[in-house]
């Protein structure tokens, strides 16, 4: 048996290009002994040909996931529970984690990469811009799951930030609605990213005016993720950032005329 205090990893797998996992994630999948992964979203090529025996949580319950880590951390065993993307997004790792340090097993978290970051790479923009959008909101429509008073869809469009909306996509009309009567101009930059760094990743540009019904005439219902805002847009930004411009000084460069 090995030690006693064998720590639980959880592991953010990245958004699905298998290659964006971290190394250090790579290397704990490698050497471990029990491997949890959300098998509707991981790609299969993160738990194929692995020491490690894997299983799909897709069809478990929290109870029977912590069964599952309890059981194996008792025998002494390397294990890793991978989440999609990054784990802090719309991960549900805060009731994994209590019931682990509620029976003294330690864990450590790891990051991945959000498909947030992904549908900013594959838009081949940036989610900031100077003077433009120096917020970046990331949320999702109330459905089945409610949202907290104050953090619908209206009131965060008043910010008029950059706003990646995620788990929406298939209320794709009613989130235009929403984010028009919050204050965002019809002209607002939209798209819509499906299935962000898979081979079958689609990509969807328009404004709000057009966004949802390009959604539609694509039949784009799951795993797809809504980015609006100005800073989303493929023109040449108006005002440039201080950190390479020549008249401005800094710590390391001195300023040219």
């Amino acid at each position: 048996m090995r030690e006693e205090k064998q720590t639980v990893y959880f592991v953010g797998a990245g958004p699905g290009d298998p290659e964006l996992i971290t190394v250090k994630g790579q290397r704990l999948l490698q050497e471990a002994d029990l491997i949890i992964y959300t098998g509707s979203l991981v790609p299969r090529a993160l738990v194929e040909n692995l020491a490690g025996e894997s299983i799909n949580s897709a069809p478990l319950n929290l109870d029977e996931v912590f069964t599952l880590i309890k059981t194996a951390h008792a025998e002494g065993k390397r294990i890793v529970r991978l989440h999609t993307g990054d784990s802090a997004i719309f991960g549900a790792i805060n009731e994994q984690l209590a019931l682990l340090r509620a029976h003294s097993i330690p864990f450590q978290v790891i990051p991945g990469v959000s498909s947030a970051l992904a549908t900013a790479a594959a838009l081949e923009t940036q989610l900031t811009l100077p003077e433009v959008a120096q917020t970046v909101i990331f949320t999702r429509r109330a459905g089945r799951t409610p949202v907290p008073a104050g953090e619908d869809l209206i009131s965060l469009a008043r910010h008029g930030s950059t706003m990646m909306i995620f788990l929406s996509i298939s209320m794709i009309s009613e989130v235009v609605a929403e984010l028009l009567e919050g204050g965002y101009p019809v002209h607002t930059p939209a798209a819509v990213v499906e299935k962000a760094s898979w081979p079958e990743e689609r990509i969807l540009r328009g404004t709000l005016t057009n966004i949802a019904q390009q959604v539609k005439d694509a039949g784009i219902t799951k795993t797809a993720l809504i980015a609006v805002g100005p800073a989303i847009s493929l023109e040449a930004p108006e005002i440039l950032s201080k950190l390479y411009d020549r008249g401005f000084s800094h710590e390391y460069r001195q300023a040219k005329p």
